[in-house]
């Protein structure tokens, strides 16, 4: 009877070795794994370098953070980075992970700090990068048909600084600074079409959107025109997948509280400045 004690013992005991064991690699080497799929996939799309100082998954909570993310410039640039990102964090279905779509309940950016740098009247980085994107979701898909699919619930980008470091001609400032307002992307991939690929292009195009509309009157039309034409579709895409910028300052609350009624029109009316978008 005790042999059989410390038969089951030592039993316990190994499979507790190797489901920590696992987890432990699983988390490690999904880490590494997951890191290098940002890495190549971003570079692939956008065409220039993207690096990822660090990615972690946390296995029990399903959550996966993002550290020190840089989109480099294309050659011919003072600068050495487009886009600078602090931090990501992603609460995914960790069943899906192992199955063709990958479920994303939440995705938020913090932290972006994008600097765009002209070369001339009729370039700078940002639209270099803009033009190196599929031309269409469909081509991006054609060019991958076997990449895993996503779907995500909700995806928001917060705390976003540009700069404009424009050419230097008389009568106007030589950097320009602007404050996104955040935005918001809900129930992206419905229809089991989107890819890293496409996310990627995605988030870069709603940035531009961003820039494009609160930068109107304050960049030069040199660098807003370009940006409008290439972003054209990109617009109708986003309003019809539910995007928008989430207007701060907005005291919504003390409208409902002074006037009780019709809260659903109060609540519309405080969500302002939508940008516009073309559906999945």
């Amino acid at each position: 009877m005790k042999k059989i004690k410390r038969i089951v013992v030592v039993l316990v005991v190994v499979l507790l070795i190797v489901v920590v064991g696992a987890a432990l690699l699983v988390k490690l080497a999904g880490g590494r794994a997951l890191k290098y799929g940002i890495e190549t996939i971003g570079s692939s799309t956008l065409k220039v370098n993207v690096a990822v100082e660090d990615v972690s998954l946390s296995i029990l909570g399903g959550k996966l953070k993002l550290k020190g993310l840089v989109v480099a410039n294309p050659p011919g640039y003072e600068y050495e980075n487009l886009l600078e990102l602090e931090s990501g964090q992603i609460d995914v279905n960790m069943k899906s992970l192992l199955s063709d779509t990958v479920t994303i309940k939440n995705l938020n950016l913090d932290g972006i700090s994008l600097v765009i740098e002209q070369k001339d009247i009729r370039g700078n980085n940002l639209q270099d990068i803009l033009n190196n994107l599929p031309a269409s979701e469909d081509a991006a898909a054609e060019a991958d048909p076997d990449a895993r699919k996503l779907h995500i619930d909700k995806l928001t980008i917060t705390n976003m600084a540009v700069t404009a470091k424009l050419l230097p001609l008389p009568g106007r400032a030589a950097s320009i600074p602007l404050k996104l307002d955040p935005i918001e992307m809900n129930n992206l991939g419905a229809d089991n079409k989107m890819t890293t690929a496409i996310l990627t292009a995605k988030i870069l195009k709603a940035i531009a959107l961003g820039i494009a509309k609160q930068g109107t009157g304050l960049l030069p039309d040199d660098i807003i025109g370009p940006m409008k034409s290439v972003l054209g579709k990109s617009g109708e895409m986003i309003m019809e997948t539910g995007t928008k910028v989430l207007e701060a300052g907005k005291d919504v609350g003390k409208e409902l509280i002074e006037g009780g009624k019709d809260i659903q029109k109060r609540v519309s009316e405080g969500l302002k400045g939508l940008l516009p978008g073309k559906k999945e």
